[in-house]
């Protein structure tokens, strides 16, 4: 590598997008790769009429919707920078791979809608960067259309997130009449739709435009200096502490769709964003810096290519540095393995990775030795990073082949998908297949990936919702305990679950057998 390790880890700038769905995530995405060098085209999101797919939406089902359901992950270089960027699904029933996502990352984007302000998802996916600790940069997106009025935007995200906000630039406008921003930590105006040698004013030490100009005679110039005045007497002072320790979010104004605001946001991003930062693990924290190669899978994904049918696990590497053949530890088993098979992404186009650092993704190719959560090392003391979160289902189908004949190709498809960690397998005494999930979607996506990936139709009837709990001591554990209020199944670890109807049935059950000791995921 031209940098020295040290080097090379500093570089680096790993982080999330996350947002409530059509907010523009994959938008913003797709004009960060386009500044990057990585794509010579944005594709839209609304593929299906253009031709032109989101570049991180590469699962077919993603094209037909234009939604994300799955966390891409991507990365490039920019101004000697390596970008990392890892696309969450917005989508409530996929808040689960979006959760462990936001663990293999340093920093967040959330990304707000001018004319709705904070949505549900936002909300629920901000308290859990709070909860980390990370810093977490603001983009309130389409000002270029008519919204809400920034100041009651900036309002609304301190109160209802409870942090505080650093306005980086303020619109001049909005909607059919949105000029520009003013650009107050590069102190310039940055006009919208004007050829690129008008693109950028100079203000004076006041904070003015020099000289003539015709947008000293808009009005809205007029009213945007009084807002920043404002800001600048009233509002909270800019701190880089504060942003590092996720207390205070700065905050762009832009329009992904026509890719303004997004290059400026990108630039001041790459200043403020941390570097990989240390991990816990259950030797302490583990400094990125460190030389001993060490990292943990967050995502494994099947059928990233369809044609080879494979399956790989994301890596997030936390220490030293990786090389292509290297042995590591799988302290989960005991057992060493050469990573020999590895692979960097822009969404499904991937090349071979030979070396990389702490904080960079990578994908090692999987034959089923890996599991969501796995920690690799290549020191000689084996250690486990933090445990990722695994939701509680709430609904739950039984699931069949429609076609007998294919019962080979069910129970590896159904295998593979299940360790991708979307859905939880679980079967009963009898050996029927039940599967549980989050939320509905995620059954839609199992039915659809079965059929294109498989070749295997399924059939799916609703068994409702139902209140999973895990047993501690199963050894207590009575096959007559079970019923049609309390079903007894085991997952796919073998582990005794049962499936209570509803509360009224678990608190029965906990009555009639209070020596048997239950817990939920999460």
């Amino acid at each position: 590598m031209k940098k020295d390790f040290k080097d090379e880890v500093q570089s680096r700038r790993t982080f999330a997008i996350i947002s409530h769905p059509d907010a523009g995530k994959t938008t913003l995405t797709e004009q960060l790769l386009l500044f990057g060098g990585a794509i010579r085209a944005a594709g839209t999101v609304k593929g299906k009429k253009s031709g032109k797919f989101a570049t991180s939406d590469w699962m077919e089902i993603e094209k037909q919707r234009g939604i994300s359901v799955t966390s891409s992950v991507m990365a490039f270089d920019y101004d000697d920078y390596r970008v990392n960027i890892l696309d969450t699904p917005g989508h409530q029933d996929f808040s689960e791979d979006t959760y462990r996502t936001l663990m293999a990352v340093d920093s967040a984007v959330m990304i707000i809608d001018s004319a709705k302000g904070i949505e549900a998802q936002t909300l629920k996916l901000f308290k859990v960067c709070r909860m980390r600790g990370i810093p977490i940069f603001t983009f309130i997106n389409k000002l270029d259309r008519q919204g809400r009025e920034p100041l009651e935007l900036l309002e609304e995200l301190e109160e209802v997130l409870g942090i505080q906000s650093y306005p980086m630039n303020w619109p001049i406008g909005m909607g059919k009449e949105f000029l520009g921003i003013y650009d107050r930590f590069h102190n310039r105006i940055e006009q919208f739709r004007v050829e690129d040698e008008d693109r950028f004013i100079p203000l004076n030490d006041e904070g003015e435009i020099a000289g003539e100009h015709s947008l000293k005679d808009n009005n809205l110039y007029n009213q945007t200096l009084e807002d920043v005045l404002l800001l600048n007497e009233a509002g909270n002072d800019f701190s880089r502490e504060q942003i590092a320790s996720g207390e205070l979010s700065p905050v762009f104004f832009g329009s992904a769709l026509t890719n303004f605001g997004v290059q400026t946001f990108l630039e001041t991003y790459l200043q403020f964003a941390p570097s990989p930062q240390p991990r816990n693990s259950d030797i302490g924290e583990v400094d990125p810096v460190n030389e001993e190669f060490s990292g943990f899978i967050f995502k494994i994904q099947a059928n990233m290519n369809p044609a080879h049918r494979d399956r790989i696990a994301f890596l997030r590497i936390c220490s030293g540095q990786f090389e292509r053949g290297m042995s590591v530890n799988l302290p989960r088993t005991g057992k060493n393995i050469k990573l020999a098979q590895s692979t960097q992404f822009l969404a499904d186009d991937r090349s071979t990775v030979n070396e990389a650092v702490s904080g960079d993704i990578i994908g090692i190719y999987d034959t089923g030795t890996y599991q969501i959560g796995d920690t690799l090392t290549a020191g000689k003391k084996p250690f486990q990073y933090e445990k990722l979160p695994q939701f509680t289902p709430e609904l739950f189908v039984r699931v069949t082949a429609k076609n007998v004949m294919k019962q080979k190709h069910f129970q590896k498809g159904i295998l593979q998908l299940v360790q991708e960690g979307a859905i939880q397998y679980y079967k009963t005494r009898t050996e029927d297949v039940i599967l549980g999930a989050v939320g509905q979607l995620q059954f839609e996506v199992f039915e659809h990936r079965m059929k294109n990936e498989y070749n295997v139709d399924v059939r799916m009837e609703p068994i409702g919702s139902k209140i999973a709990r895990w047993i501690e001591n199963e050894e207590d554990v009575k096959e007559t305990m079970s019923s049609s209020r309390s079903m007894l199944v085991k997952d796919r670890h073998e582990n005794l679950v049962f499936l209570f109807e509803n509360d009224f049935a678990m608190r029965w059950f906990s009555d009639k057998h209070p020596d048997i000791k239950l817990y939920s995921l999460m």
